[in-house]
This record gives C-alpha cells, sequence and structure tokens, in this order.
C-alpha cells in the first residue's frame, strides 16, 4: 500500500469478526473512483493527441508531419512538446508523492482525498478551456498533483477499511477502475473525434465527471479507524470501526491497530532501516517490479493506442475503435487477476504472462517489419486484424499479471517497520519510469520503428527470468511470517536474513532482538 500509514493484518490463523457492512462498500466505490481518474487520464491524452482539430491548436507542426507523404510513417507524431503533454502529468505525480506521504499521514487519508479531488477539478477545468499550450501542461501538472495524492491515499483508504477476507479483492478495485477509466476514455474519443472543432476540448472536460465523484466520495465517507488511531483519537477510532465492522466486538482489531500504531510511530527513520541489510530483497523486487511494469511497454501502447494504430496506417475512426477495443480487453482480464491471484499464484501468472507477451510482441514486430515501411502502410484488413488481436493478447496478459501484481507484491511483503517507506519508494520510481516511458516512446516509436516491441519483448524476457529465479511466491502467507516461511526459505535472499536482527511480527506486538525496532 502507499506511503503515509500502516497496516495491520490478523495473527496467524485468526481472522477479526466482521461483517461486510454497506457503509465499507459504499466507501470503497467512492474511494476507487480516484483509480476512474488516473485511467481517464491516461486514455484521454493518447485519443486526443490523434485528433486534427487538437494538434491545429497546440501543435501545428505535426499536423502538417501527420499529413505529409514524405515523413516517415513512424516519426509523423515525434515531437518533445507532444510528449511532454502526455508525461508531464507523471513528473507531477511524482513530486505530489512527497507532499502526499505527509498529508497521509498527519491529515488523514480522507483528506488527502479530497485535496486529489481538488487538484483534478481546477486541472480539468485548465486543461478545458485551454488556449495556449502553456495553459494545457500547468492543467496536466495540476492533475499529476491529484494522481500523486489518490495514489497514495486510495489504495491504503482500500486496504484499511476492507475486512481481511476480501482486502485482496477490494485493493484490485483501483487498478480495477483504472482500467475502467481507460475504456471510459477511449469510448469518449471515439465519440468527440466527430464533433469539430471543439471535441478535443469536450473530451479532456469530462474528466471532471470522477473528479467531481471523488471530491464527494472524500466529503461523505470516514476516514478509516488506522487513521484516527495513528493521529490519537483513539474513541473516534473505535466508534467508526464498530461501523464499518457491523459489530461491538472489534477490541481485538482495535488492539491490534494500536499497537502497530505505536510501533509505527516508534520509527523515527524508516528510510534508513529500508537500506538495512535484511530489508534489501523487498526493495530490490519492489523496485525492479515498478521498472518492469513500464518496460513491459504497456504505458507506451495505452497512451499513445490511437497514434500508434494512426501509424500504422489505420484510418482515424478506426484506430480509436481500436483503441477502445483494447481497453475493453484491459478492463475483462483485470477481473481474471481478482479471481485468480489466490488461487493460482502470483509466480504463476507472472510467468504465463511473460510468455504470452513475448509471443504477441515479437508477432506484431513481424506483422509491422513485413507491411509497415517508412513510407507504405498497405496493412490489408486481415493484417490490420491481426496487430489488433496481438495488441489485445498482451494487453489481456498484462492485466492479469503485471498490471496489478506490480503494485500488490510490494505492499504485502515490507515488514511493517518499513512498510510506509518501502511503499513511498515503490510508488515514485513507479511513476518516474511511467514519465521516461511516456516522454521517449513517439520518438523511439521513430527511431526503432517496428523493433520497438522486439525491445520491449527483450525486456520480457529478461524480467520473466527475474521471476523464474528470484521472486518468491507469498500467496496465502501472513505478513507477519514473511520472514520465516518466504525469506529464509528462498536459495538466493536467504542470505541477508540474519538472525539477530529479523523482527518478529504477530497476536498484536512486535519484538526486535537486537532492540531496534
Amino acid at each position: 500500500m502507499p506511503a503515509g500509514g500502516f497496516s495491520v493484518s490478523a495473527p496467524s490463523g485468526t481472522e477479526f469478526e466482521a461483517k461486510i457492512t454497506p457503509i465499507v462498500i459504499i466507501s470503497c466505490i467512492m474511494a476507487a473512483t480516484g483509480g476512474l481518474m488516473f485511467g481517464y487520464d491516461v486514455g484521454i491524452s493518447g485519443g486526443v493527441t490523434s485528433m486534427d482539430d487538437f494538434l491545429g491548436e497546440f501543435f501545428p507542426t505535426v499536423l502538417r508531419k501527420k499529413h505529409e507523404d514524405k515523413e516517415s510513417n513512424y516519426c509523423k507524431y515525434d515531437n518533445q512538446g507532444l510528449q511532454l503533454f502526455t508525461s508531464s502529468l507523471y513528473l507531477a505525480g511524482l513530486t505530489a508523492t512527497f507532499f502526499a506521504s505527509y498529508t497521509t499521514r498527519n491529515l488523514g487519508r480522507r483528506l488527502t482525498m479530497l485535496i486529489a479531488g481538488v487538484f483534478f477539478i481546477v486541472g480539468v477545468i485548465f486543461n478545458g478551456a485551454a488556449q495556449n499550450l502553456a495553459m494545457l501542461i500547468v492543467g496536466r501538472i495540476l492533475l499529476g498533483c491529484g494522481v500523486g495524492f489518490a495514489n497514495q491515499a486510495v489504495p491504503l483508504f482500500l486496504s484499511e477499511i476492507a475486512p481481511t477476507r476480501i482486502r485482496g479483492g477490494l485493493n484490485i478495485l483501483f487498478q480495477l477502475n483504472v482500467t475502467i477509466g481507460i475504456l471510459f476514455a477511449n469510448l469518449v474519443n471515439y465519440g468527440t473525434s466527430k464533433i469539430h472543432p471543439w471535441g478535443w476540448r469536450l473530451s479532456l472536460s469530462l474528466a471532471g465527471i470522477p473528479a467531481v465523484l471523488l471530491t464527494l466520495g472524500a466529503l461523505f465517507v470516514t476516514d478509516t479507524p488506522n487513521s484516527l488511531i495513528e493521529r490519537g483519537r483513539l474513541d473516534e477510532g473505535k466508534a467508526v470501526l464498530k461501523r464499518i465492522r457491523g459489530t461491538d466486538n472489534v477490541e481485538p482489531e482495535f488492539n491490534e491497530i494500536v499497537e502497530a500504531s505505536r510501533i509505527a510511530q516508534e520509527v523515527k527513520h524508516p528510510f534508513r532501516n529500508l537500506l538495512q541489510r535484511r530489508n534489501r530483497p523487498q526493495l530490490v523486487i519492489a523496485v525492479l517490479l515498478q521498472i518492469f511494469q513500464q518496460f513491459t511497454g504497456i504505458n507506451a501502447i495505452m497512451f499513445y493506442a490511437p497514434v500508434l494504430f494512426n501509424t500504422l496506417g489505420f484510418k482515424s475512426d478506426a484506430s480509436l475503435y481500436s483503441a477502445v477495443i483494447t481497453g475493453a480487453v484491459n478492463v475483462l482480464s483485470t477481473l481474471v487477476s481478482v479471481y485468480s491471484v489466490d488461487r493460482v499464484g502470483r509466480r504463476m501468472l507472472l510467468l504465463e504472462a511473460g510468455v504470452q507477451m513475448f509471443l504477441s510482441q515479437v508477432a506484431i514486430a513481424v506483422v509491422l517489419g513485413i507491411k509497415v515501411t517508412d513510407h507504405s502502410d498497405d496493412l490489408s484488413r486481415g493484417w490490420a486484424i491481426m496487430v489488433v488481436v496481438m495488441v489485445c493478447t498482451f494487453v489481456s496478459s498484462f492485466a492479469w499479471s503485471w498490471g496489478p501484481l506490480g503494485w500488490l507484491i510490494p505492499s504485502e511483503t515490507f515488514p511493517l517497520e518499513t512498510r510506509s517507506a518501502g511503499q513511498s519508494v515503490t510508488v515514485c520510481v513507479n511513476l518516474l519510469f511511467t514519465f521516461v516511458i511516456a516522454q521517449a516512446f513517439l520518438s523511439m516509436l521513430c527511431h526503432l520503428k517496428y523493433a520497438i516491441f522486439v525491445f520491449f519483448s527483450a525486456w520480457v524476457v529478461v524480467m520473466s527470468l527475474f521471476v523464474l529465479f528470484f521472486l518468491p511466491e507469498t500467496k496465502n502467507v501472513p505478513i507477519e511470517e514473511m520472514t520465516e516461511r518466504v525469506w529464509k526459505q528462498h536459495w538466493f535472499w536467504k542470505r541477508f536474513m540474519d538472525d539477530d536482527n529479523h523482527h518478529i511480527v504477530g497476536a498484536g506486538k512486535i519484538t526486535a532482538n537486537n532492540g531496534n525496532v
């Protein structure tokens, strides 16, 4: 879960008494609209940047290149300003993450979500009313600040308010809403592309719907018991816990949260703790999972799907239509992850997806290498359908593996005393590499041409080998038993687990044999 807080799980073999109450379901649906907003921002930029009206207003040189026959098919959209329109959101999100970590801990999850909603609304106003490129970029930066705050607070809110037995499914609800947001954006772009000359303004303005939903949700939901207790409001925290669990028998869970809060506050230097030898396996895995997640090439495809299909010779309508198809596949495949992650395990999903992603990307590279040259795009209907099918095959495998698991695995492997710092690093690395890919993709497409898919497929091989040899299975392992049952048993990572340094968390208490927490 993101930084700025702590979580608590029941001791091994224990489950706290809890009903799935309407207040929990409503709170989680409202909070997860933060994911909807993030997904909409990811999906909307690619469709808008393929619209001639938008390009004519802000990027006339790109519009000229797009319609000039002498320009290479692969280089029509190669423009740093155009890429900055997409990527500035993620750089702003990266910066905002540091502030969001503070507000989540000191002001609470609910207020942090409210701040995110306000940033989103102001950013939408700037984008929808943009008169020049500076106004457009400022709008994207404000949306990025919203992303930074929402990505910190929402997953943390979801994991803390949900009963233990449905926590995994409700946490993936955030990722599911991201995919629904992308699909919604693609559908909007498909409709607004026919409205001239202001269709693009409507696309950018409709982001206000999830922004308002998140803001209203943050106004009406209650803060989590963990957040209230962490800030010393014990009675209020207990009252909220009784309300969301639908029972008065909350003493065991309440005591566990109080103890976890005490421990979390005793950790004066969580980032320094994170660098200690015993925490190296979790840190290395968390950082590499975020880098690998971006180097699957998924965001390149999701950001720029309409632009990519345009490059391949699809007409504007067909390219947006194809992006809608990939968006729908993304949503459905994320549901597969919700169902299977606790049944077949994390490693199996990642390894199967590695094979599927590699084969689909190689197939796309071969088709483009043969059929799409610099100045001819003789993709017949059959070949065009094959490219869309291969892109969908790639997207589906990502959506049930690296998409949700890139976030889930770090959130369940860090020990309690470094979880805040660890997840802060996780979010920052993810946003940093999302920015890098967003800023570089169209230039890479211009220079590498079809080989860009060979580039990403080579990374898929590297990450699959890492999973095979270095990623332990964490399915059904309680967080407090991770050291004994996972790290100490792993052929490589066990060398980092010194007996005199490890922490034992369980039954509501923590001990540190070296005297330092």
